[in-house]
């Protein structure tokens, strides 16, 4: 009993008429989390079973996909069972643990989106260079520090926040994060420095790299022959594409819900909704239309299901 009076519980206030809406809520998210789950794991399969698709472009796509994956397990079943629950409540613990799962993965998406700039611009601009460069064993460097570089980083985080004195128990936002900031009865200045330090690190820094070899690609296509031009156009393209989305929604994360301002409680809600439906569902969409020969594999399932 002593232990239940000592846990510290953190009501998610997000939630828009969920007494009124809980199942048309919960039936929508939960039809949404198997799409996600599908269509990403549909293409992951794809790469693994396929060995033409054993590349390093690919191999970045399929650990992009799975990143998706695990991006959205940490958001949707508690979100679920949420929209069946009275009372929208976390533990602190919980909480914290949810909001460093969450920017983990969501800054190791970024760190994979430069790996997979930085492979295009080696492909494009050194092929000739390319099979010493891009061995697997790097690959596998790159894989690796995509997520433990995130994991590590944010693990300080955690340590900072657990002993944190909280005045607040109710966060304006569907699940845990960047906004447990505002819990605190003090906000810290050791947390805000880190806090900008991690960002610039794991998120300015890879969308800088990111730019700057996109832009090189572009200088070289520029230069070269329209084939040339075209078949860069077409496996960059996605990748931009994947990128600019991501960016827009990390981008109102860190600016609309670390400002903490009188934003309709409505607006809040659908911008959350996109971060968590869309941009799990966009990547495999894109990678699968938008990528010749995953679209050409993908084709060929298509129809042997519809054969049999």
């Amino acid at each position: 009993m002593d232990d239940d009076l000592n846990v510290t519980y953190i009501t998610l206030g997000g939630y828009l008429e969920v007494q009124k809406y809980r199942y048309l809520y919960f039936v929508i998210m939960f039809t949404v989390y198997i799409l996600i789950i599908c269509c990403n794991s549909t293409i992951v399969c794809l790469i693994v079973i396929h060995r033409n698709l054993h590349e390093p472009m690919y191999i970045f796509i399929a650990a992009l996909l799975i990143n998706s994956v695990l991006y959205s397990t940490n958001i949707y079943p508690k979100l679920l069972i949420d929209f069946l629950s009275e009372n929208q409540i976390i533990t602190y613990s919980a909480c914290l643990l949810q909001w460093y799962i969450y920017y983990s993965l969501a800054t190791a998406e970024f760190l994979l989106l430069s790996a997979m700039a930085y492979d295009r611009y080696v492909s494009i601009c050194k092929p000739l260079q390319y099979p010493t460069i891009m061995r697997k064993t790097n690959v596998k460097v790159f894989l690796v520090s995509a997520w433990l570089m995130p994991a590590c980083e944010l693990a300080v985080g955690v340590v900072l926040h657990v002993n944190e004195k909280l005045c607040h128990s109710t966060l304006k936002g569907l699940f845990c994060n960047s906004s447990v900031y505002t819990l605190q009865c003090v906000p810290s200045v050791a947390l805000s420095i880190y806090g900008v330090f991690t960002l610039l690190n794991v998120g300015l820094f890879p969308m800088l790299f990111i730019l700057f070899t996109y832009t090189r690609i572009l200088i070289i296509s520029y230069r070269s022959c329209k084939n040339f031009r075209k078949k860069a156009a077409q496996t960059c393209l996605p990748h931009l594409l994947v990128l600019i989305n991501f960016s827009c929604l990390i981008t109102y994360d860190v600016i609309v819900v670390r400002l903490q301002s009188d934003f309709p409680k409505l607006a809040r809600l659908i911008m959350t909704l996109q971060m968590i439906m869309y941009h799990p569902l966009f990547n495999p969409f894109i990678y699968g239309l938008k990528m010749k020969e995953i679209s050409k594999h993908l084709k060929g399932l298509l129809f042997q299901v519809k054969s049999h």
